[in-house]
């Protein structure tokens, strides 16, 4: 039985005046709402007109078009997903299941290489990623893209940071050289432009060519830029592994310099040497926060990540790009070094080979050669000894058959991956576009975090193992990231908000992707609301595609 004050407190809230004549589009009733910041559920009825909350209270004979009875349900913000991953895949599926069913109403994508800007002679560069999806890039600015959004309708709300390795690609190709003084203003001019056109800030994924060719000075210029308007600097550090130290450094340098807040994205210690590092990770952030810097951190709460599988080639190897790279693969002079450098132990670049326990830590996840379909959802060590091959030269000569391949690599421990989770700063990213179990993007075999991130999180970390309280990990999923994004209209349910909202009751909710079977949708969100409007009902998908384009603040 619920406290008598709490039963007092709920029957002062009224409806008020304004409300009280109209009909409301929808009220959620009986629920247990969880308001995202961090406070414990308390009782009461939410009421909605326009898309937005319209009233919080004790709302039982209030007209309203339709009712939804949450009882026994907790009632929550929408989930914020900080890395989604989804600008082209939802161009493939507007609805993204995989993304909706999990409770995700919100994405921030736009890691390095971000949608735009583009120009046709990037867009022949990147004509494999294109074709793979069988989309044609009609688009070149930001502006572009997000009319296109707008024109095709979506299953969630989106913004995108612009990426500094877009604007390099832009201006200097997949070179490795410094840009001149007159190429780095043509690349701060990208980021003003992509700010101005609704980017939330400038990104970097400094482990993937070109990126690592860009020096910290250039980033810091092009950080600056988005600090102007209000941007965000987000950060694939240039090491997640044996150079952590050194990448920490740089991104507190970045965000220090250019006066810009950061965000550390998939925080991790990776490599088996690593192991056990995070609390040594954890203090160094604690220590930059308390200097003044202001820096956060997200996780996906898996202990295998997932990337291009041409990572674990060192950077200068893909000068030029990936043709060039192939090129080198199929020399056998430039073959041997390649080798001989994965070989050898090196914090100069993230070295992935040296951060695996073995070649059965790395299974083929994504390929864009059709040919190769029949290798997705195996490892390395598996092929390797179907084909009678050495574990090296089987990644080299994948990699020349489809330099485009994705990888889950297995290299992170537990105890690290429940640390960083538990930390007050750090909220919760999927790091995986937007898919579906069926169609074109059901062929693919995805990290099966592109389905279950949330509700693991859920059942795993909350229900099972007790390491957060319910509250705590709505927060992490809401007002968290949205404080962080500077989403001031959502993330918290309140009166004047949108209404991205969920239903879902919480000893139900949970994961059903594997990595052996990772199409599969997560199970037990009932009702998942998207500015008003649901786009899961009952526990089934709607045909709504209510979702908004989010611009940033230097929006103009």
């Amino acid at each position: 039985m619920a406290p008598k004050f709490l039963a007092v407190l709920t029957l002062a809230v009224l409806v008020s005046p304004l409300h009280a004549a109209q009909t409301f589009d929808l009220i959620i009733r009986n629920g247990h709402i969880i308001d995202g910041t961090g406070s414990p559920w308390y009782s009461g009825d939410i009421g909605i007109i326009d898309g937005r909350i319209a009233q919080i209270g004790v709302l039982r004979d209030v007209p309203a078009k339709r009712v939804i009875d949450a009882q026994g349900h907790v009632v929550a913000p929408g989930f914020i997903d900080m890395l989604g991953q989804s600008e082209v895949s939802i161009l493939v599926d507007p609805h993204l299941p995989s993304k909706i069913f999990q409770g995700i109403t919100t994405e921030i994508t736009g890691e390095g290489g971000s949608i735009a800007p583009l120009t046709k002679k990037l867009i022949a560069a990147d004509r494999g990623d294109f074709a793979h999806y069988k989309l044609k890039a009609d688009w070149l600015t930001f502006s572009e893209y997000f009319a296109r959004l707008e024109k095709q309708g979506m299953g969630i709300n989106l913004a995108s940071y612009v990426g500094a390795t877009q604007v390099r690609r832009v201006v200097l190709g997949d070179v490795n050289r410094a840009p001149s003084a007159e190429e780095l203003e043509q690349m701060k001019a990208l980021v003003r432009d992509a700010m101005l056109q609704g980017a939330v800030g400038v990104s970097t994924a400094l482990q993937y060519a070109p990126a690592p060719y860009a020096k910290t000075e250039e980033l810091i210029a092009l950080a600056a830029e988005a600090a102007k308007y209000g941007g965000i600097y987000a950060t694939h550090m240039r090491s997640e592994g044996d150079g952590i130290d050194d990448a920490l450094d740089e991104a507190f340098r970045i965000g220090r310099d250019a006066k810009i807040p950061v965000e550390i994205w998939h925080l991790k210690a990776a490599g088996k040497q690593n192991w056990n590092r995070m609390p040594e990770i954890v203090g160094r952030i604690d220590a930059a926060r308390a200097s003044g810097i202001d820096v956060s951190a997200d996780t996906y709460a898996y202990p295998a990540w997932f990337n291009s599988f041409s990572a674990f080639v060192p950077p200068w190897a893909h000068d030029g790009g990936g043709a060039k790279m192939v090129e080198r693969l199929k020399d056998p002079a430039m073959r041997d070094r390649i080798r001989k450098e994965m070989m050898t132990a090196d914090s100069t670049w993230d070295n992935e080979w040296q951060e695996i326990p073995g070649p059965e830590a790395i299974l083929v996840s994504v390929v864009q050669n059709p040919k190769l379909l029949p290798l997705q959802g195996k490892t390395i060590a598996q092929i390797a000894k179907d084909q009678n091959k050495d574990p090296i030269d089987t990644i080299f000569d994948l990699l020349i058959d489809d330099p485009g391949m994705m990888v889950a690599v297995f290299a992170m421990s537990e105890p690290d991956i429940a640390l960083a989770l538990k930390q007050p700063w750090v909220a919760i990213d999927n790091d995986s576009q937007g898919t579906a179990p069926d169609g074109l993007l059901g062929k693919e075999h995805p990290h099966p975090r592109a389905y279950g991130t949330f509700p693991r999180i859920l059942r795993k970390y909350v229900r099972e193992e007790k390491l957060l309280t319910l509250q705590d990990a709505i927060r992490k999923f809401s007002a968290l990231p949205a404080q962080r994004m500077r989403l001031t209209d959502r993330g918290v349910l309140k009166q004047g908000l949108w209404a991205d909202i969920v239903v879902f009751d919480p000893e139900k909710i949970h994961d059903v992707a594997t990595f052996e079977t990772p199409n599969q949708l997560s199970e037990g969100m009932e009702y998942v609301l998207v500015n008003g409007m649901p786009v899961v009902d009952g526990g089934k998908m709607t045909d709504a595609l209510p979702g908004k384009v989010l611009r940033g603040q230097g929006h103009q």
